[in-house]
């Protein structure tokens, strides 16, 4: 990775290939995390998958991902564009030399960057795509409240209701417009500032863990890491960074699914009383135990197609 420029595109290039396939690895799992962080009637993680299986089948896990492959491919490409050029600028401006290797304070200083940068892009993606993973659920919830307050008494089958003719968003592009037409511009960016407090730490417990882990892992200082390796150290920095970043991501879960026409936040400080008072401190951890197994696969494949990415266009 090493290279007398300061700027490089190809950190760009490499991030947004690790970005897709990390999101197909990682979206099945990212569902049943917004699910138990935003939804109802899930007892455990368990209850949780088999629910959605035979209420949904195996599509159910992949609602909402055509929209983050889209997207966040950009959005990986961004983080780790940037995460990389920041790096190399902070050396060249400290030690007069890009190629200089960061020191802790350097490497924190640019994942906070990064985390900060993210958000602008980041918030929306999230926001889309937890409203369309949520939106099965509480088509499902309403039909349940229209079947219990019927005036005669009468007895209808929760499949008897055309669940499709309720849904709020048809796709990506439609709940995009809906929110800009309800809410405008700044609904797009709903739970942004959970966001910052999820991931200018989150980022940092990612890039710094990654970096020791891959210098534990090489055989000697001059050489370089063995994809194995970059694997294991990937995927370790990103359990340790989402099982950390859980009880913010809990709060943004919360207030991106919260719906206008149902809306129950006032804000963030709100949401994290309300969410205290009703369901405990537990509450905040919940989906912790998801985010540690979803966050190794997708984070070693991100770490590992990124380094592979980035060696095959600078072999040239």
């Amino acid at each position: 990775m090493k290279n007398s420029k300061s700027f490089q595109l190809d950190d760009f290039i490499a991030g947004w290939i690790g970005g897709a396939s990390s999101v197909v690895v990682g979206h099945p799992l990212d569902t049943v995390k917004t699910r138990l962080q935003a939804g109802k009637g899930y007892r455990n993680t368990l209850h949780c998958i088999l629910t959605i299986y035979r209420k949904e089948t195996v599509s159910g896990f992949f609602k909402g991902m055509s929209f983050p492959l889209a997207t966040i491919t950009v959005y990986n490409s961004v983080v780790f564009g940037f995460f990389s050029n920041t790096q190399r600028l902070i050396s060249k401006y400290r030690y007069g030399d890009g190629r200089h290797p960061c020191g802790m304070v350097d490497l924190t200083v640019a994942s906070m960057l990064t985390g900060l940068v993210s958000v602008g892009l980041g918030a929306p993606v999230d926001l889309v795509k937890i409203r369309l993973q949520m939106q099965t659920q509480m088509v499902v919830t309403e039909n349940l409240q229209l079947a219990g307050n019927v005036s005669n008494g009468t007895s209808i089958p929760l499949r008897s209701i055309d669940t499709n003719s309720q849904r709020l968003y048809r796709g990506p592009i439609h709940c995009i417009s809906s929110i800009l037409q309800s809410e405008g511009l700044q609904g797009l960016y709903r739970g942004g500032g959970a966001m910052l407090l999820r991931d200018v730490p989150g980022y940092v417990l990612y890039f710094i863990p990654y970096s020791i882990f891959c210098d534990l892992l090489k055989p000697d200082a001059m050489s370089s890491p063995h994809p194995g390796s970059i694997w294991l150290a990937g995927g370790l920095a990103g359990s340790i960074s989402w099982v950390t970043a859980t009880p913010a991501d809990v709060v943004k879960s919360r207030m991106q699914a919260d719906a206008q026409l149902q809306r129950k936040y006032r804000g963030i400080l709100h949401c994290i009383i309300h969410s205290y008072r009703t369901e405990g401190a537990h509450i905040f951890f919940r989906g912790a135990s998801v985010n540690a197994i979803r966050g190794f696969p997708m984070s070693a494949t991100m770490f590992l197609t990124y380094e592979l990415s980035l060696q095959f266009f600078r072999s040239f």
